[in-house]
């Protein structure tokens, strides 16, 4: 599924360590890590109705992930904020924006690895764009990823980084397969994610979802454990096979850019009967619930 290009998003306006610049001419130093080693981690935000969803916890991650990655200064919360607010402001937006926020280890004095080379702070990049969920509501198509996730002792998927050629490899499979996304394996052959988004099978009116272990942490994924919870809906965390979704009666995945989708086929193979499924449109509409009452005000 190929996103088309909105209009509305001719003349943006990038927010790069607090200086605001037409998306044309913004750029970042060939020195900065994000170039030098793909060196950052970053955040995916939904704004509804001037509020960003879950914004604090998307924040913990970021700040979990640049600690791990022993970034030696991190932006404060209320800067992050500020900023965010000065770009949505420059753009006047308050709806129906998603935001690409990305953290770098910042500049360095010369090319190479090492972190000690850093001596100038991060960088803060604030991407706010016009964008609607991105997937399909008529279900998605998936293949199973010949790439596998590795595993934490290799490199911990927990850590929310910016390199992301491990499920742009599986992306490419997917789209020369024709699919809408590719279903990511671990070593051990069990599911972590798709490419892009967590997985939930539906089983008899049960939800399971793969453990954290090689997929980070998601909060849409988080947030349908909540509803789940509020609903006396049972979901499990546990380590789930192809063979378990085939079998499943309904399979959907989570993310903040794509919210809820259902997912209809995999390996050319049905999921259920083919069709959204009754759970996964309550599920949907409860989630839909939450984003329209609760988040962070940003838009004055």
């Amino acid at each position: 599924m190929l996103q088309q290009f909105n209009e509305k998003n001719r003349d943006l306006i990038v927010n790069i360590s607090g200086q605001g610049m037409h998306r044309d001419e913004a750029g970042i130093s060939p020195f900065d890590s994000a170039v030098q080693g793909g060196d950052a981690v970053w955040e995916g935000l939904r704004l509804y109705n001037g509020r960003i969803f879950k914004l604090h916890e998307h924040l913990d991650r970021l700040e979990r992930s640049a600690t791990a990655l022993s970034f030696p200064e991190i932006p404060t919360r209320e800067e992050i904020i500020d900023e965010i607010k000065r770009t949505l402001a420059a753009n006047k937006m308050c709806d129906g924006v998603h935001i690409r926020l990305t953290l770098t280890r910042g500049v360095k004095i010369t090319s190479g690895m090492d972190p000690r080379l850093n001596q100038s702070g991060p960088t803060l990049i604030i991407l706010a764009e016009h964008k609607v969920p991105v997937y399909s509501k008529d279900g998605l198509k998936l293949i199973t990823a010949t790439v596998r996730r590795p595993p934490p002792d290799v490199l911990d998927a927990r850590i929310h980084h910016a390199n992301l050629l491990n499920s742009i490899l599986a992306k490419i499979e997917a789209n020369n397969a024709r699919a809408d996304d590719a279903l990511m394996l671990d070593t051990r052959g069990f599911i972590a994610e798709t490419n892009a988004t967590h997985v939930f099978i539906v089983r008899k009116g049960d939800l399971a979802t793969s453990r954290v272990v090689a997929c980070p942490e998601g909060i849409t994924r988080a947030t349908v454990i909540e509803i789940c919870a509020a609903e006396k809906i049972r979901c499990v965390e546990t380590d789930l096979s192809p063979v378990d979704v085939y079998g499943a009666d309904e399979m959907f995945c989570t993310g903040t850019m794509g919210e809820l989708a259902s997912i209809v086929r995999l390996d050319n193979r049905l999921i259920g009967d083919g069709k959204i499924g009754p759970m996964t449109k309550r599920l949907s509409d409860l989630y839909a619930r939450r984003t329209a009452t609760e988040g962070v005000d940003v838009v004055d």
